[in-house]
C-alpha cells in the first residue's frame, strides 16, 4: 500500500526549508531495469515541491513496468512519461526519451526551476537544498551544459549517418555509411555531457526554436546525439 511505502522508506512529505519550498527543481528519470536501485534514487532525491517524469524504457518487462507505476501513483507530483521510447544506446530514441518528458514538464502545473535529468543508476552526492544552492550561487539563469567544440576523434558521430538496428533481440547503432549533409542553420557543433542542468525558459526554447527543431531532424541519424544536442543549443549566441 501506499502508506506502507512512505513510512517504510521514509520518503520526505514537506519541504525541509522555506528555500526549498520556494524552488522546485523538475526531473526526468530514464530506467529500465534494477528496480530498487530506481527507489533508492527516488528516495534520495524526492522533494513534495519538486516534479518528476519517469521514462520506462518500451522494451522493459511487464512487470518492471507495473511495478513502477505502482510506486508512481503512489505520488501526485511522480507521472510516467506520456510517449515511451524503445531505447537504443547511443541512439536517438535516448534523445527522444529526455524530450517526450519535457514536453510534458511543460505543460505542469508545476512551477518548476530548472530540469535535472538522470538514468536508473545514478545517485546524489548533494542534498536538494544544496543542488539548490549550487545552481543559485553559480548558475543563478543559465544552463549547465558541460562541453567543448566537437574534436575530431568523433566528429565521425556527426559526420556519417547511423541506424538503429536489432540483432537477436539485441538493439544497437551502426554506421550506414552514408556521409550528412552539414548541421542546419551553419551551427558549430559541440560535443560533451548528455546530463544537464537546464532552465524552463531553456527547455521551452528548443521545444519550439527553428533552429532546435532543425538540428534535432538533423540529428536523428546521428551517434549519440544528446552528446551534441544539448550542448550545441547552449552556445547559440543570445
Amino acid at each position: 500500500s501506499c502508506s506502507t511505502l512512505l513510512k517504510t522508506l521514509n520518503f520526505i512529505t514537506k519541504p525541509l526549508s522555506e528555500e526549498e519550498g520556494n524552488f522546485s527543481l523538475a526531473y526526468i528519470i530514464t530506467i529500465h531495469k534494477e528496480l530498487e536501485m530506481f527507489v533508492r534514487l527516488l528516495r534520495a532525491i524526492y522533494m513534495p515541491q519538486n516534479i518528476y517524469c519517469i521514462h520506462i524504457d518500451e522494451k522493459s518487462p511487464r512487470d518492471y513496468k507495473t511495478a513502477v507505476q505502482n510506486i508512481v501513483n503512489c505520488f501526485k507530483n511522480i507521472f510516467i512519461s506520456s510517449k515511451r521510447e524503445h531505447v537504443v544506446y547511443a541512439g536517438f530514441s535516448r534523445l527522444q526519451a529526455d524530450i517526450n518528458c519535457m514536453r510534458d514538464l511543460v505543460n505542469s502545473k508545476v512551477q518548476w526551476n530548472y530540469v535535472i535529468n538522470l538514468c536508473g543508476q545514478d545517485y546524489p552526492l548533494k542534498t536538494n537544498k544544496e543542488i539548490i544552492q549550487y545552481i543559485k550561487s553559480k548558475w543563478n539563469g543559465k544552463n549547465i551544459t558541460p562541453g567543448i567544440v566537437q574534436p575530431l576523434h568523433v566528429k565521425h558521430r556527426t559526420e556519417i549517418s547511423y541506424r538503429e538496428y536489432v540483432h537477436s533481440g539485441v538493439p544497437y547503432v551502426y554506421p550506414a555509411k552514408i556521409r550528412k549533409a552539414q548541421p542546419p542553420h551553419n551551427l558549430t557543433i559541440y560535443f560533451g555531457s548528455a546530463y544537464y542542468i537546464l532552465t524552463k525558459d531553456f527547455v521551452q526554447f528548443t521545444l519550439s526554436d527553428a533552429r532546435a527543431k532543425a538540428l534535432l531532424e538533423w540529428s536523428r541519424d546521428t551517434y549519440s546525439p544528446d552528446e551534441h544536442y544539448w550542448v550545441t543549443l547552449n552556445r547559440l549566441p543570445g
